[in-house]
C-alpha cells in the first residue's frame, strides 16, 4: 500500500471558514458576538485536531482490493470486484475513485459508503468495452473520513493493471448448450423441421413408437421377425467458415459497437456451435487480401486459436476485394463447406459489382452471405412527416429499405442463401441459419 497526498480538506471544512469569517466580520457590527465567534472557532480547532488524530495515528486505516476478470468481453457488461476492508476502531465515510480506463471516458466515477468499525465489505460495479484491445486501469484511490468530516485521508491501492479484451466470450458461453440442446425454442431460436435424411448411416435399431415408417430395413426385418429401422446421423466434421469483411462499410457503429464487431462477436459463437455440433470450424478475414486465416479443424484447442485470430482484427477503411476473396477461396478451400460470409451492401448496384465472384464460390460451397439492416431508418420511416424535408428524408429512408429487400431476392435468384438482420439479432440469426441448413442436409 502506497499513501500519496494523505491530507485532504473536505467541503465541511470550508463551510465552517467561511461561517466563521462572516460571523467575525460580523462581530465589529455587535461586539458582544466577539466571545461567542472566538469561542466557535477554539472549537472548531479542537474538532479539527481531533480529525486529524483519529485518521492518522493509525498506520494502517484501510486495505482496498481491486480484484479484475482474466480479459474483458467485449460489447458486455464485465463485472469489477472491490474488496474494502476498515481497520479503524470506529465507524467511518468512505469515497472510492477508481481510475478506470481511458477508453470508458469516464470523469465522474466514484463510490460511498459507511464501513463499521474493523468491518469489511464487498463491492461491484461493471464496465462495457465497445472496442478490442488492451485496457489500463490505474490505481484504486480511497478517501476515509470520520464522523466529524473535516478532513479527508486518502490511501492509493493497486499497481497499474492491462485487461485485454477480447471478442464477446459471454455471448459464447450464452449460446454454448445450445450445440447440443434439444429444446432451443427455450432460448428463442426457432425450430427447424426436419426434411429427409443425411447420408452417414449409425446402425440398425428396433423399431420403436415415433419411428420413421420411411427407415424400415426390411432384410432385417425378414431376419429378426421384428420390425427394424436404419439409424441415421448428422453428417459430421464439415467444414464451416467465418469469412469476415473488415473493408470500410464494416466501421458503421450501432449501440457503440462496429458491424465488424458485431460479426465478430457472431463468428466466435458459430464456430464453437459448430464445433459442438461435430464440425470443424475455421475463420478469416479479407479486404484488400485475405488474412487471420485459422483453417478449419475440430481439435480442443480451436477456440483458442479462433479467438486470438479475432482478437487482432481491426477495420482498414479500404474497399473490399471480392475478387481476390473469390481468389483465394477457390485455391486454398478445396473440400465443400459452409461458407458464411459478414458483409454488408446497401444498395442493388453494389451488389452486383461483386455478383459475380458470390455466384463463383457458391458453385463450389454453401455460401450464406450475412448483412445487416439500416436501423437507424426505421425513426424516419416510422415517424410522420409533416414538413417537405421529412417527406424527402422518409422516402429516401423507404428506397434504402426496399433496396435491402431486393438484395435478398436477387442472392436468391442464383441460389445464393442470405441472412438480412439487425446488428443485436446478427448471433441469434446466424445460429437459426446454420442449424437449418444442418436439419435440411443441404451441405
Amino acid at each position: 500500500m502506497k499513501l500519496l497526498k494523505p491530507f485532504y480538506i473536505q467541503n465541511r471544512f470550508f463551510y465552517a471558514c467561511i461561517a466563521l469569517m462572516v460571523l467575525f466580520v460580523l462581530s465589529f457590527v455587535f461586539p458582544r458576538w466577539f466571545v461567542i465567534v472566538k469561542l466557535l472557532f477554539l472549537v472548531f480547532l479542537v474538532f479539527t485536531v481531533l480529525d486529524i488524530m483519529l485518521l492518522f495515528t493509525a498506520k494502517k486505516g484501510v486495505n482496498g482490493l481491486r480484484i479484475l476478470p482474466e480479459k474483458f468481453s467485449n460489447g458486455d457488461q464485465n463485472p469489477i470486484r472491490l474488496s474494502v476492508e476498515n481497520y479503524y476502531t470506529f465507524p467511518i465515510f468512505i469515497k472510492i475513485i477508481d481510475e478506470i480506463p481511458v477508453q470508458f471516458q469516464v470523469r465522474n466515477f466514484s463510490i460511498e459508503r459507511k464501513l463499521h468499525a474493523t468491518s469489511k465489505t464487498e463491492l461491484q460495479y461493471e464496465l462495457r468495452p465497445t472496442e478490442r484491445g488492451e485496457y489500463h486501469f490505474g490505481k484504486l484511490n480511497i478517501y476515509a473520513t470520520s464522523v466529524f468530516g473535516l478532513i479527508a485521508r486518502r490511501f492509493s491501492f493497486c499497481d497499474e493493471a492491462m485487461i485485454p479484451t477480447y471478442p464477446s466470450f459471454i455471448q459464447l458461453r450464452k449460446y454454448d448448450l445450445m450445440a447440443i440442446s434439444n429444446n432451443l425454442h427455450q432460448y428463442g431460436i426457432k425450430k427447424i423441421r426436419r426434411i429427409g435424411h443425411t447420408m452417414e448411416f449409425e446402425q440398425i435399431k428396433e423399431y420403436v413408437l415415433g419411428d420413421d415408417l420411411r427407415t424400415i430395413n426390411w432384410k432385417a426385418t425378414a431376419k429378426s421377425n421384428q420390425l427394424m429401422v436404419n439409424q441415421f446421423q448428422d453428417e459430421k466434421s464439415q467444414p464451416v467458415y467465418s469469412v469476415i469483411d473488415k473493408g470500410r462499410l464494416m466501421k458503421m457503429p450501432f449501440d457503440g459497437l462496429s458491424l465488424l464487431d458485431y460479426a465478430i462477436n457472431a463468428a466466435l459463437v458459430i464456430s464453437n456451435v459448430a464445433i459442438k455440433k461435430h464440425d470443424k470450424a475455421g475463420i478469416f478475414t479479407f479486404s484488400k487480401k485475405v488474412e487471420n486465416m485459422v483453417v478449419a479443424e475440430k481439435r480442443t484447442s480451436q477456440m483458442n486459436l479462433i479467438l486470438e485470430g479475432l482478437y487482432n482484427i481491426k477495420t482498414d477503411f479500404f474497399e473490399s476485394d471480392f475478387g481476390r476473396l473469390y481468389g483465394d477461396v477457390r485455391r486454398n478451400i478445396t473440400h465443400r463447406s459452409l461458407l458464411l460470409l459478414y458483409t454488408n451492401f446497401e444498395t442493388l448496384d453494389s451488389l452486383h459489382r461483386q455478383l459475380p465472384y458470390l455466384k463463383g464460390m457458391a458453385k463450389s460451397h454453401l455460401l450464406v452471405v450475412i448483412f445487416f439492416k439500416n436501423t437507424e431508418l426505421n425513426s424516419l420511416i416510422e415517424n410522420k412527416a409533416e414538413t417537405i424535408q421529412q417527406v424527402y428524408d422518409k422516402v429516401i429512408a423507404e428506397k434504402f429499405a426496399f433496396e435491402k429487400r431486393l438484395i435478398v431476392n436477387e442472392l436468391k435468384k442464383y441460389g445464393i442463401y442470405s441472412i438480412l438482420t439487425t446488428p443485436e439479432n446478427l448471433t441469434l440469426d446466424t445460429i437459426n441459419k446454420y442449424l437449418e441448413i444442418k436439419a435440411r442436409g443441404l451441405l
